[in-house]
């Protein structure tokens, strides 16, 4: 019987060997499979309830290996207990370098991604940076599985050098190809890296007016003050004046309002004064200047200009109706009237015509 195992053979080898490699892989794979899991349940326990970060990562990076890795690296063991023809012994060596290059490949692929996550995630006092995170884990990603896949071609005997050069032909091709789509990734890396704005930031550029939802890698969404959503691309987006509302430490607001012709000028002389006091009745509020600026058409005009140390829009509206509010019943008081458009038209009668 065991002669007969031994003469069987099929690419080299006998029944009994190959009976042989079954045996040690299988006991292989499951020495392999327990070892992983009982280092996956160590790291988590570690972690578990504390802010062992590292072990946690650890263990989920491990946790990504395939079970179909575990499998060939459990047959590549059994090979080594074989004595092979020399030619399988090259292709050993060629599949050894392709599964521990994948493998290798899939945990930094892993590393990145949950580093992208941690980052995206919303810290106090900090704002997530989506665009870069992205871009980063993409180049990293791309960067990590062109060297892996270089290698073993190298490794297999390709000529990457030539290789390498007709990917630069073909790059160019296709760069030219997707310019504009290659546009709008400059461009949203020129957002991540000068930060014009952020997600929550409220921005006016055109005709649109919103806060910033999400900065993606292609377009920007924002969500507009009627509601709708408006995707606009990068590139477009660069092109516009932005006015980032959110960003501002205080608010500059100038206002201007008209008094009749017939108010007195020792009444005109307190209407600053009075101005001053309603903006200065409010704590968020800084009193610049006010002034009779000049005369109009039907009203003598003020100007008048103070500083709301807020951005927020309806602290500044609330802040302008109760200045208003304070000038009407102020200025009712002295018995000065608000200048409406008016035209006087001067009638002139016959008699005093003809004797001109």
């Amino acid at each position: 019987m065991q002669e007969f195992l031994e003469v069987t053979t099929f690419i080299g080898l006998s029944l009994y060997q190959w009976i042989t490699l079954i045996i040690i892989a299988i006991s292989a794979y499951f020495i392999l499979h327990t070892l992983w899991r009982i280092a996956i349940n160590k790291l988590s326990k570690v972690s578990a309830g504390t802010e062992h970060k590292f072990n946690n990562t650890i263990a989920e990076v491990l946790g990504s290996t395939q079970k179909i890795t575990l499998a060939l690296f459990a047959l590549l063991i059994a090979l080594q207990f074989l004595e092979l023809p020399e030619r399988w012994e090259t292709r050993l060596s060629h599949l050894t370098f392709f599964v521990i290059g994948i493998q290798i490949a899939l945990w930094i692929s892993k590393s990145i991604t949950i580093w992208s996550s941690v980052q995206l995630l919303e810290k106090e006092g900090q704002v997530p940076n989506p665009v870069i995170t992205s871009m980063l884990s993409w180049i990293l990603k791309v960067a990590i599985w062109s060297i892996v896949i270089l290698a073993i071609l190298s490794n297999v005997g390709v000529n990457i050098t030539a290789f390498i050069a007709s990917l630069g032909v073909g790059g160019v091709a296709v760069a030219l190809a997707v310019q504009n789509i290659l546009s709008d990734l400059f461009a949203s890396l020129a957002i991540g890296l000068d930060k014009p704005f952020v997600i929550g930031d409220f921005v006016v550029f055109g005709e649109v007016a919103g806060s910033i939802e999400r900065i993606g890698l292609k377009t920007t969404h924002i969500r507009s003050i009627s509601g709708e959503q408006i995707v606009c691309s990068n590139t477009e987006l660069l092109k516009n004046i932005i006015h980032n509302y959110k960003r501002m430490s205080q608010r500059r607001v100038e206002f201007k309002f008209g008094v009749t012709y017939d108010t007195p000028a020792t009444t005109l002389a307190k209407i600053p004064d009075i101005v001053k006091s309603a903006i200065e009745t409010s704590d968020r509020t800084r009193f610049d200047r006010a002034h009779l600026k000049g005369f109009g058409t039907s009203s003598l005009d003020f100007e008048v200009v103070y500083f709301v140390d807020s951005s927020d829009f309806n602290l500044y509206m609330d802040t302008q109706q109760a200045i208003n509010l304070y000038m009407i019943n102020e200025f009712k008081k002295l018995d000065v009237s608000f200048a409406l458009p008016t035209t006087n038209l001067h009638i002139r009668s016959l008699e005093s015509a003809k004797t001109q």
